[in-house]
């Protein structure tokens, strides 16, 4: 590529500033780092390859951790008989609205229109099929087949799944009309351990947010009128972001006996008597990287966190001609070659169609967490240039030794990561003691504003519809603390975390 191409490149990867237009930076980061693209489906995306590289590698963590809890993965069908759906009251009433449904199975050729097609009126399904909005219906209509005695319990399956929701207003990763998923579904033999069980999964979730994704998160449990369609409770753990608004990053449900009982999911005791099992169900999808953007990415790009990044380390040879190129090339190959050893993932770009000053903006832009520039000086003295992505600075670094110093900036990266979104939000965070604090807090600065509520379902939709903000969550193992409903005045003893939210 020409000079003036690779100029005209560089005006068409520009990023729009935060404080400019916030949606409009975050759709650049994901259109122009390449994570994924808009497809001719509406509401639907395309994830590219460098975005399902970083999903693969949340799956692939995350996927171990379920395994080391002890679950397995299945596979259930996509579509679900409308009636399946029908049998939990609350479940199909929470998703009716959302459902995509198939009602015929056969297309033919249109008698009227030359090489066009149209539905078979006479291929009509005798039930429809809803293309499933999750599988808890599906699932524990399996489950009957399965379960017979207490010494088949628990059962604790996972699926990888993509899931269908009709959305009307869509955003690349946080809310499109099908998505990638898990979804676990468990059943047991008490309420205890299935309670158990929701709450664990809940921490490991936690636990992967900040150990993987350095972001730390709120863990509490969602009011009545949050909560999972068809569940008890329903537990989650809430990012804040840098416009000060909330993201949902998982969610853990304990359902109770409810499904169990609408599908007749029974069990023999220890003595011999039959019971409804337990049951959980619990998931975080791709909406993680939209979290990942949002809570990281800056006006140069995306800054990914690295030990889920597809790219840790990119090397840059710096080279006047094609001779010094093919020499700086060999010797970052060789680098390559030993950072692999290290289970590090390194990119050698020595592509001569583009010039260095390219590659970093465009290295900067899809957030790689190191970059190894190497020019002919480098060579002489045995060095390279090392930048750091979430710092933006460089120091001059011997390769002797290299990859121990590189394993020990990626892990001070991913705390350097994980302490600012941390200040972000304890600097966002703030306790209101009546409601026209609490508009004007949410007006003018935004965050969690954490305050008394009385309970009630009739307030938390009040101060919705007044202020679009709602209850996050009420974290765990919160201590009473005696109080006034900042809405209604009466007395509380719950301090409840609100925001606006995605």
């Amino acid at each position: 590529m020409s000079e003036r191409s690779a100029n005209k490149e560089f005006e068409i990867k520009s990023v729009t500033p935060r404080a400019k237009d916030y949606a409009q930076w975050y759709n650049d980061l994901v259109l122009k780092s390449g994570l994924a693209d808009y497809s001719a489906v509406r509401g639907c995306m395309v994830i590219k390859p460098y975005g399902y590289a970083l999903w693969e590698n949340i799956q692939r963590q995350l996927d171990q951790m379920f395994k080391e809890t002890g679950h397995q993965n299945a596979y259930f069908p996509l579509f679900v008989p409308k009636s399946f759906l029908e049998k939990e009251e609350g479940h199909a009433e929470g998703f009716a609205k959302e459902c995509a449904v198939v009602t015929h199975y056969r297309l033919k050729n249109d008698p009227q229109h030359k090489g066009k097609l149209m539905v078979d009126p006479e291929a009509k399904l005798e039930e429809e099929l809803v293309v499933r909005p999750t599988s808890e219906a599906v699932i524990w209509n399996t489950f009957k087949s399965w379960i017979r005695s207490y010494r088949d319990l628990p059962l604790l399956i996972n699926q990888w799944a993509n899931i269908v929701r009709w959305e009307m207003r869509t955003r690349l990763f946080l809310r499109t009309t099908e998505f990638l998923w898990q979804e676990g579904h468990t059943a047991h033999a008490t309420r205890e351990e299935a309670i158990e069980e929701a709450r664990r999964m809940l921490h490991v979730y936690a636990d992967f947010a900040e150990h993987w994704l350095a972001l730390p998160v709120l863990k509490g449990v969602k009011t009545a009128a949050e909560r999972f369609a068809g569940a008890e409770d329903t537990y989650c753990i809430e990012v804040l972001v840098q416009d000060g608004k909330a993201i949902q990053a998982g969610t853990s449900h304990f359902l109770g006996q409810n499904f169990a009982k609408a599908f007749d999911v029974t069990f023999t005791n220890r003595n011999n008597q039959q019971e409804y099992v337990w049951a959980t169900s619990w998931g975080v999808s791709t909406r993680l990287i939209g979290t990942i953007i949002m809570a990281h990415g800056d006006d140069h790009g995306l800054i990914l966190p690295p030990r889920v990044a597809p790219i840790q380390l990119v090397i840059i040879p710096i080279a006047r001609s094609s001779q010094q190129l093919e020499q700086i090339s060999q010797v970052a190959h060789r680098l390559k070659s030993e950072l692999t050893a290290h289970q590090i993932r390194v990119r050698v770009d020595d592509d001569p169609q583009q010039k260095p000053g390219w590659k970093f903006t465009e290295y900067e832009l899809r957030g790689v967490p190191l970059r190894i520039a190497i020019g002919p000086r480098d060579l002489e003295q045995n060095t390279v240039e090392l930048a750091r992505r979430d710092t933006l600075t460089k120091e001059i670094v011997p390769m002797e030794g290299l990859s121990t110093r590189i394993q020990t900036l990626l892990d001070d990266i991913h705390h350097n990561m994980y302490r600012r979104v941390l200040q972000f939000r304890e600097a966002h965070t703030t306790y209101v003691q009546s409601y026209d604090e609490f508009k004007k807090v949410l007006t003018e600065k935004g965050g969690f504003i954490v305050a008394h509520w009385d309970g009630t379902t009739e307030t938390e939709l009040a101060i919705k519809e007044e202020t679009k903000a709602t209850i996050r969550c009420i974290p765990l193992d919160q201590q009473p603390v005696p109080g006034k409903c900042i809405y209604s005045g009466k007395p509380s003893h719950l301090q409840a975390w609100f925001a606006i939210a995605y």
